[in-house]
């Protein structure tokens, strides 16, 4: 019984390894933040944002996805419609490397190996985590505060894919993170000693938006996603 479980754990596994299709290619677009410092514009990149994406395509229809973004996260009151920030006018940048895994869900059948054009609308979610420096604020004045942080969230993107030349695939996506974290902006330092220092909503918690393209080549053994 044990080699026969062996041996049908082999076979599934040798299946499994020619069942997909991989993606690797790179991201470019820019950022911007909402949170306590700068404008609350939904989507107005004003930052570079560059990266690294993965995917392997489980079905037609779903695929996990990994990616790596460098950026520069700006907020400037000075930009913002609010008097109260304009007339505050404080102002930071933060660099922030993000890394986020999900799974991205199509509307339609992507299926690869099919020699044809194909394209979809896509939805994509999963877990990530922003590496970024600690600062605050006092009298108007940036501060170190000590050390970085991670700032963990939820991705929620919305984009639409195509294939493109050959085995290259063309996308274009608007996502928004939801971080668990109120530190980005400086408006929560770390330490226990600055919270005087604190300031803004202490109910709400930053969020930043990447929107770019990704240009991805696919390579691996065709996929078979008929049921026989």
């Amino acid at each position: 019984m044990r080699h026969f479980t062996v041996l049908i754990l082999s076979i599934l596994s040798v299946h499994l390894s020619h069942s997909q299709i991989h993606e690797i290619g790179v991201y470019l677009g820019g950022s911007n933040f909402i949170g306590d410092v700068g404008a609350t514009n939904y989507i107005s990149p004003n930052q570079l944002a560059f990266g690294g994406v993965y995917k392997w395509n489980r079905s037609p229809r779903h695929s996990y996805r990994f990616s790596l973004i460098f950026s520069d996260l700006k907020g400037v009151d000075l930009d913002s419609d609010d008097p109260r920030r304009i007339q505050r006018g404080y102002e930071f940048t933060n660099p922030v490397i993000e890394l986020s895994a999900g799974m991205e869900f199509t509307f339609f059948d992507y299926d690869l190996h099919t020699g044809k054009k194909i394209a979809t609308p896509y939805l994509y979610s999963g877990i990530s985590a922003a590496h970024h420096d600690n600062f605050y604020f006092a009298n108007g004045v940036r501060f170190d505060g000590g050390g970085s942080s991670w700032a963990f969230g939820i991705p929620m993107a919305l984009g639409f894919k195509t294939t493109f030349i050959g085995h290259l695939n063309l996308s274009a996506e608007i996502g928004a993170r939801f971080t668990f974290s109120d530190r980005i902006d400086g408006s929560a330092p770390k330490d226990p000693d600055l919270q005087h220092f604190r300031f803004g909503n202490i109910n709400n918690y930053d969020w930043y938006v990447f929107s770019g393209v990704t240009l991805t080549y696919t390579f691996g053994i065709n996929p078979c996603y008929c049921p026989n």
